[in-house]
């Protein structure tokens, strides 16, 4: 079958090739967004890719599988991704607001959220047997931010062989390389990633499970009232407040306290919270309660990180992200 539809797609037929491409092009988007960390540049680069595909189907030798030589192409063209072209750029301030002074700049402000819904059917079975990480925790924020500090040839190593699990030969293959510089190249983005990843942590709740519907419930009632007391006596001690394309993250409960008092809840803010989940993680949207005749108008995102009960880390993103996971402006 696969023989037959490539035979066609090389005569100019669109509909081969699409049916050629449809059973990986999840994953590889998904792949692109892993290599670049913004769904928008995980678009582009896919457009690109599929582009180019099409375009050098001729010259497809069939010395590898068709899956292995789009994901060559896809690599390709995410490491060469002019980045300073499409992502954003850091925000230096929030309008009208002092925040305190946070623990410490992030490097990573272009960071995106990735809906769940295009996560859908992305099977931990897909993976090769050298795979070290399960789908899911490969796309949480905490393991994309991580292989975001790696360099952009380490960050494609390490996706391929500990993610995807394509046997060095395989991702050698697909960058141009050799077994022994992609097997180097993995060595110093583990040792990298140990240190970037967070420590280990009790597991989050399971989606819909009892534990989780409680704390929907907790904070969804907070954010309504304004109660800023009841909203961090659900983070943990060390939990981390960040908020890509601002650079500042804050860490603690006294200082997260007094961000939110300073920022989201001044002059006795509330807000409205719509859930929703990314990147494998509960997520709300945040809408501004404005008067009793008034529609709540959208803010941004908030997506969690949980340690069992407590929230370990809350990222918030702009309103500019809420369209992605179909929620409305007000």
């Amino acid at each position: 079958m696969t023989v037959d539809l490539l035979d066609l797609a090389r005569t100019g037929d669109g509909d081969a090739f699409r049916q050629l491409i449809t059973p990986y092009e999840r994953e590889l988007q998904v792949h692109c967004y892993r290599m670049l960390g913004s769904a928008h540049d995980a678009e582009d680069a896919m457009q690109e890719a599929l582009l180019a595909a099409w375009q050098g189907l001729a010259g497809f030798e069939g010395r590898s599988s068709i899956r292995t030589w789009l994901y060559r192409i896809v690599t390709t063209r995410c490491l060469n991704a002019r980045r300073s072209a499409s992502r954003r750029p850091a925000m230096t301030a929030l309008p009208g607001v002092s925040p305190p002074e946070p623990t410490r700049l992030g490097e990573v402000t272009w960071l995106e959220p990735y809906p769940d819904d295009l996560l859908a059917g992305l099977a931990d079975a897909a993976a090769g047997p050298e795979a070290r990480y399960e789908a899911r925790e490969a796309i949480s924020l905490a393991f994309i931010v991580a292989v975001q500090r790696l360099p952009p040839r380490q960050r494609a190593v390490l996706l391929l062989r500990d993610v995807l699990g394509f046997a060095a030969s395989e991702a050698a293959r697909i960058l141009g390389s050799t077994e022994e510089s992609v097997t180097s190249a993995l060595k110093r983005a583990r040792a990298t990633l140990r240190q970037q990843l967070p420590p280990a942590a009790e597991p989050a709740p399971p989606a819909g499970s009892a534990v989780e519907k409680e704390l929907v419930e907790r904070l969804t009632r907070a954010y309504e009232t304004g109660d800023i007391d009841a909203i961090i006596a659900m983070f943990s001690d060390d939990a981390w407040l960040t908020m890509p394309p601002l650079p500042l993250e804050y860490q603690g409960r006294d200082l997260i306290r007094s961000f939110l008092a300073m920022t989201a809840f001044r002059n006795g803010r509330t807000y409205r919270l719509v859930t929703t989940r990314a990147n494998g993680q509960l997520a709300f949207g945040a809408y501004l309660s404005g008067r009793p005749a008034e529609a709540a108008t959208a803010n941004g995102l908030l997506v969690l990180a949980l340690s069992g009960p407590e929230i370990r880390a809350m990222t918030r993103f702009t309103a500019s992200v809420l369209p992605r996971f179909g929620l409305p402006p007000s």
